[in-house]
């Protein structure tokens, strides 16, 4: 049974059916995720997400990063801290579709968005998607902010060593740039990657 509260329960055949499907589709896109949770059960949230994601038509988790812990960035003070990850996943949804679901997967996990930057159950952001440059207003590509902040750029580097961010340059130069102050891995936490 799928782990993904935003679908309902699907019989076995239909999903084999579907994941062939995917397999024999062209051209999938390598896709960046950041994960991040600072409310709730942080651990089992940020897994829920991996696992919705992975049981998404069209979208498959090839990697996932160690958790990092790290103070909250901007917004209200004396906010919890957050678990961050990174996944990459390869997919063929196009990046309107993959914003559409990761915004279905917050909402499933009671994501609000009272206050810009405040404390929040969920954030799916997509940092990257296969060398995309956009300046959308509703999903702007690379993300604008991930070359600054060692909390995507951490944890993506564990995912991903040798990745390029479009117009900024490899990871590992932007994570020496930025550096990890405040940015702690937590080795006793550990994320699976789906089945």
């Amino acid at each position: 049974m799928s782990s993904d509260p935003t679908t309902s329960p699907v019989p076995l055949d239909v999903e084999h059916t579907v994941d062939s499907a995917d397999s024999t589709l062209h051209n999938p896109q390598r896709a960046v995720i950041a994960l991040g949770s600072n409310l709730g059960n942080r651990l089992e949230t940020l897994q829920g997400a991996v696992d919705a994601l992975e049981d998404t038509p069209g979208v498959r988790v090839r990697s996932v990063s160690s958790v990092y812990e790290t103070a909250a960035v901007g917004g209200p003070a004396q906010q919890p801290s957050y678990l961050n990850a990174v996944i990459v996943v390869r997919t063929t949804l196009g990046p309107g579709s993959l914003l559409e679901r990761a915004a279905a997967v917050e909402d499933a996990f009671s994501r609000t968005r009272e206050v810009r930057w405040g404390p929040r159950t969920l954030d799916v952001d997509i940092v990257s998607y296969d060398g995309v440059v956009s300046d959308e207003p509703e999903l702007t590509l690379p993300h604008p902010r991930a070359h600054e902040r060692g909390f995507v750029l951490a944890p993506w580097y564990d995912a991903e060593p040798d990745a390029e961010l479009p117009g900024r340059g490899r990871i590992a130069d932007l994570l020496k740039e930025v550096g990890t102050e405040g940015v702690r891995r937590r080795d006793d936490l550990e994320l699976r990657l789906p089945e």
